[in-house]
């Protein structure tokens, strides 16, 4: 048997031998507990920066865009020198316009359309009751009749010839009758259908030769118009052109086809292509004239700036902008290009000045989308995000 005393100390060793194990283990776990914050710390600095919003960039819908007045233009290479710039004025085309008169003179009976309101071609805008128009419809209807009974005697003639009753002289007589009534039938008939005459015989159809709007209307019920006196006015907005004043030596420089940049007054442009230039000048304002031919509808009467790109212009691959649309940010000049989801502000290096356009040397290519008009407004928005992760 093992002595009492001895158990006690072989169960006292073991519980010295828990215990520095124990120790140790404790060392250890206050030794790693210090380092493993500083790895938590260090890896939650490292994911913050991947966190943050990727600088000189906002966020912006199409709607706001709208809303906020934004408009964008698709910027193309080509110098100050390579442009022409000019004023210029959109004009109804030669079948764009058109002036309705009364074909004959008389009172105005009824009236079907007024100022602004859609017209279709041939549609009637107005009624002119005429004693012209009674002539005319007397004089058809009297020619028809001897045409007809022209043509009666003749095939009478004819049958009497075959039967060797009449004389070949009857037969000739009756072909040169038949052919003069004919021949009148047909000039009353003319004559009542240029006038316009109305079914009833006593009117005179005032119609629109084109489809568009009533832009001028000069007619009173009840009033006697004189023949040929314009009673309204009609002009269709799809059918028009732009007419741009160019000086001599710019004219020159000018071929049909080449391409125009048309300045709305709301700030929006509109592509158009060169149709002609005259090849004389004005004699009072010395210059010539660029036909410009461009899609959509634009108001008649509306001014309008155009900027020309002459084929036969300097070569530059520089960028021309509008001067509103590069802004000073953050002591850099930016323009505003459109991504997929708003803008982002696009250092660049500029160069000349001149009409209000500047010319982008460096820092954007070909093709983008920028913000031309109210880009101070994505400035403004841009730095008061600044401001706020400050």
């Amino acid at each position: 048997m093992i002595p009492q005393d001895k158990r006690l100390l072989g169960g006292a060793a073991r519980v010295a031998l828990l215990a520095a194990i124990g120790g140790i283990g404790l060392a250890g776990c206050s030794a790693d507990g210090p380092a493993a914050n500083e790895a938590t710390a260090n890896t939650t600095e490292a994911a913050a920066p991947a966190e943050e919003k990727v600088p000189d960039t906002l966020a912006m819908t199409a709607q706001g865009m709208q809303q906020a007045g934004i408009i964008t233009e698709i910027v193309r290479p080509g110098g100050l020198g390579a442009e022409i710039v000019s004023q210029a004025l959109v004009a109804a085309s030669p079948t764009g316009e058109a002036i309705v008169t009364a074909r004959a003179g008389g009172a105005v009976t009824r009236i079907f359309k007024r100022l602004g309101d859609p017209v279709r071609s041939g549609e009637t805008l107005a009624l002119v009751e005429s004693r012209e128009a009674a002539q005319f419809a007397a004089d058809r209807t009297v020619a028809a009749a001897k045409a007809n009974l022209a043509q009666k005697a003749l095939a009478r003639e004819q049958y009497l010839f075959r039967q060797k009753v009449s004389a070949r002289v009857d037969l000739e007589q009756a072909q040169a009758e038949a052919t003069s009534a004919a021949a009148e039938a047909r000039r009353a008939q003319v004559a009542a259908g240029a006038a316009n005459v109305a079914r009833d015989g006593r009117s005179i159809i005032v119609a629109s030769p084109i489809t568009g709007r009533v832009t001028a209307e000069n007619v009173s019920l009840g009033a006697f118009v004189q023949p040929e006196t314009e009673l309204f006015r009609v002009a269709d907005p799809a059918k028009i052109q732009i007419e741009a004043a160019v000086g001599p030596a710019d004219a020159q420089r000018l071929s049909p086809g080449d391409r125009a940049i048309v300045e709305l007054p709301d700030g929006r442009t509109v592509e158009g292509r060169v149709r002609a230039v005259t090849p004389g000048l004005n004699n009072e304002t010395r210059s010539a004239t660029a036909v410009l031919d461009v899609p959509g509808s634009l108001q008649p009467g509306l001014a309008v700036r155009v900027r020309l790109l002459p084929s036969r212009g300097d070569i530059s691959n520089s960028i021309v902008v509008p001067d509103d649309a590069v802004q000073s940010f953050e002591g850099r000049d930016v323009v505003f290009v459109r991504t997929a989801k708003g803008f982002r502000a696009q250092s660049v290096t500029i160069g000349q000045r001149s009409n209000g356009r500047v010319e982008i040397v460096k820092g954007l290519s070909p093709g983008s989308q920028i913000a031309t008009k109210n880009a101070f407004l994505l400035k403004a928005e841009l730095g008061k995000g600044a401001g706020e992760e400050e």
